[in-house]
């Protein structure tokens, strides 16, 4: 009987103490969690309010075209069905960039996404890391920025610009990217230009490719030894497309790449060309 009473009490003293620790590690786990709810809901209101400050003080215009334009596109390979008729009379997107390289020196552009709620400022660091979870100001924030990849130049376009940012699920950043998945989306053609400017010129480009895919280096790719090379880089990610853009891309064109996470092991990725370029005096 001591025995089996001993047993007992070992085994309400092991249950007490599993119990014990089941409360702690929910403790900690609530506690840890609540943590980084609060951490999101800080970095997501300061995000919005920066992005505020950003677009009051900065002048965007619409400016159209003009003398200074220069033209990339050669216009006897565009088909008549192709929408780059009509996106030949679009504006540009004018920015003043003053005040945006005084608050911080490395930013490069703007960038203007139709259908989205992308218009912002764009920076470029030494790394493709620093601003994964720093904000334009530079403080610590896992909301990040938008930025591109620091093998670019944006002085002089290689074949493939990439700009980065989070897919926030509060919309900023890259978070309104996943409308182009919409056929709502698609269903307007004005949607399928994204406006890139720099200090020294105004852009449009033309997309001509969107889709989902799991984790991959193959679409960021920034310069081609070879024509063969970009020409089978252009087919990969045209064919990928899950739209029909009646539109293509060659080894003639410079291609702008979005890419952002869609989910932990997706990833969405827009391509499109360079239509239009207009001088800034």
């Amino acid at each position: 009987m001591k025995k089996i009473k001993r047993k007992i009490k070992i085994k309400r003293k092991v249950k007490i103490i599993f119990l014990k620790l089941i409360v702690i590690i929910s403790i900690t786990t609530t506690i840890y969690s609540s943590f980084h709810i609060i951490r999101w809901i800080k970095d997501n209101n300061n995000s919005k309010k920066e992005i505020s400050k950003i677009k009051e003080k900065t002048k965007l215009t619409k400016v159209k075209p003009n003398e200074t334009e220069i033209k990339v596109i050669d216009e006897e390979k565009i088909q008549s069905s192709d929408p780059y008729w009509d996106f030949t009379k679009m504006d540009y997107l004018n920015v003043n960039f003053s005040d945006l390289v005084n608050q911080n020196k490395e930013t490069v552009a703007w960038i203007k996404v139709n259908g989205t709620n992308i218009n912002y400022p764009v920076v470029q660091h030494k790394d493709n890391e620093y601003y994964l979870n720093h904000s334009f100001n530079k403080f610590k924030n896992k909301a990040g920025w938008i930025f591109m990849d620091y093998r670019n130049n944006i002085n002089n376009l290689e074949k493939n610009t990439i700009i980065y940012a989070h897919g926030r699920k509060d919309g900023t950043m890259f978070g309104s990217l996943k409308n182009i998945l919409s056929n709502k989306w698609y269903s307007s053609k004005n949607n399928f230009i994204i406006n890139f400017s720099t200090q020294q010129k105004n852009m449009l480009w033309q997309i001509f490719s969107i889709y989902k895919i799991p984790t991959t280096n193959d679409y960021i790719q920034i310069n081609f030894l070879k024509e063969k090379d970009f020409s089978e880089f252009l087919n990969t990610v045209t064919n990928r497309s899950i739209y029909d853009f009646k539109t293509t891309a060659d080894i003639s064109n410079n291609i702008l790449t979005l890419s952002t996470c869609y989910s932990e092991s997706e990833k969405l990725v827009v391509h499109a060309k360079l239509i239009k370029i207009q001088e800034k005096n």
